[in-house]
């Protein structure tokens, strides 16, 4: 096996490549767009089919050097806390709390479901964890935290190896089926956002008036150098915060500084240059989670989904079953039925299947063809990102005791 290893720069710039392969894709395949499937997601997913070809035809993997895409998630949530205004936080308070029940919920269906199924297959009780939320809402990292856990307690040696091969599927089935399930209540219901307010993130692919066409490169550096404050003060605190032994993923904490930054200093200094709901912050936000998302399913290892058998696709496929039907008649009603819901709906995806910048993709995407949704963009990255990874724990701990 011969092993290909692409340095940083390479890495970003054939993500670049990817995102514009896929957008020519959605652009020839009209349903994909129709869907609102995520560009990113388009081409990241033909690239990953490529390095699966060449592990099994060449001999070759491909590993990429993936330093740059942390750094885009960190710039992505930070762009996020600093369009968090006062009133957003007061009236997502309540939405934020049912979002979080109904997450709770599904976390206690999706074991259930997982347990249930392991058993019906008659396949090692060690799988019943790994095929649920350790790897579905949990994720790459959980799984990794987790998965020695399980071997010793199991007896399972290849847990890692079944926990990641299931984030992966479960990453990209999320990246597919957020958009058609927003498209189907949005229509079905006659919804739309409201287009005269700025959006968080989501810019139309091209400027509609002389407004929009006006970012400048004095206003981009600005927005950079803020969000690079809020950034390193966020490296700061999490080590505070580690200290307490509280352990928060680095783009949370920087989530919450720059939330506290955004709804301080405006007041504090009223004629200081402030990035909030501004064009140059949303084009921002915008290239660093299409680049991100590119980056992260370009770089799948999907090899590592063979030899599983088709346990794990009966198991994953009776998972995102569930999670649509919650999508649609429980999230969707439970939302309010209105079109922020709907965007809800289709990040509740990501938090149940996949990740949290899946999810804010399939929202983007959603915002980008129907208005922006202002108040769906908080709310979701703190259930997905902070309340809910407490709540996986504990039920995690009880599972494998």
């Amino acid at each position: 096996m011969t092993t290909i290893e692409t340095p940083g720069l390479l890495t970003f710039t054939i993500a670049i490549v990817v995102f514009f392969l896929g957008t020519g894709i959605n652009n020839v395949i009209k349903p994909l767009k129709r869907w609102n499937i995520p560009d990113a997601v388009s081409g990241g997913l033909v690239a990953a089919l490529l390095t699966l070809s060449a592990f099994y035809f060449l001999g070759t993997q491909v590993i990429f050097d993936l330093d740059a895409r942390d750094m885009l998630l960190l710039y992505f949530f930070t762009g996020i806390g600093l369009n968090a205004r006062v009133a957003d936080l007061a009236a997502g308070g309540k939405p934020l709390v049912i979002l979080l029940a109904l997450t709770v919920c599904f976390v206690l269906i999706q074991n259930l479901i997982a347990v249930g199924a392991v058993r019906m297959l008659n396949l090692p009780d060690g799988m019943g964890p790994l095929l649920g939320s350790i790897s579905l809402i949990g994720g790459h990292g959980t799984t990794i935290a987790w998965a020695p856990l399980i071997a010793s307690r199991f007896g399972l040696n290849n847990a890692l190896e079944i926990g990641i091969a299931s984030a992966t599927l479960g990453l990209v089935i999320a990246s597919i089926v957020g958009g058609p399930v927003a498209r189907l209540l949005i229509n079905r219901y006659q919804l739309s956002g409201q287009m005269a307010e700025a959006p968080i993130i989501g810019l139309p692919d091209a400027p509609t008036s002389e407004e929009d066409s006006s970012i400048n490169y004095v206003n981009l550096l600005r927005t950079v150098l803020i969000l690079n404050v809020a950034i390193l003060i966020g490296y700061a605190l999490e080590e505070v915060v580690e200290e307490t032994g509280v352990k928060l993923p680095l783009f949370v904490v920087c989530l919450l500084v720059a939330i506290v930054l955004t709804n301080t200093i405006p007041r504090v200094v009223p004629r200081m240059f402030w990035p909030s709901r501004s064009r140059s912050l949303a084009l921002i936000s915008d290239l660093s989670l299409n680049v991100f998302l590119a980056m992260s399913l370009m770089s799948m290892q999907l090899w590592t989904l063979g030899g599983l058998g088709t346990a794990l696709v009966i198991v994953l496929g009776i998972q995102t079953i569930a999670a649509v039907l919650y999508m649609i008649f429980v999230v969707f009603p439970a939302m309010g039925r209105d079109y922020q819901a709907a965007v809800l709906s289709a990040g509740f995806s990501g938090i149940s299947l996949g990740a949290t910048p899946t999810a804010i993709a399939n929202m983007t995407a959603v915002t980008k063809a129907h208005g922006p949704a202002p108040t769906a963009f908080i709310i979701l990255p703190l259930v997905s990102a902070f309340f809910i990874d407490l709540v996986n724990a504990a039920v995690i701990g009880f599972m494998v005791r």
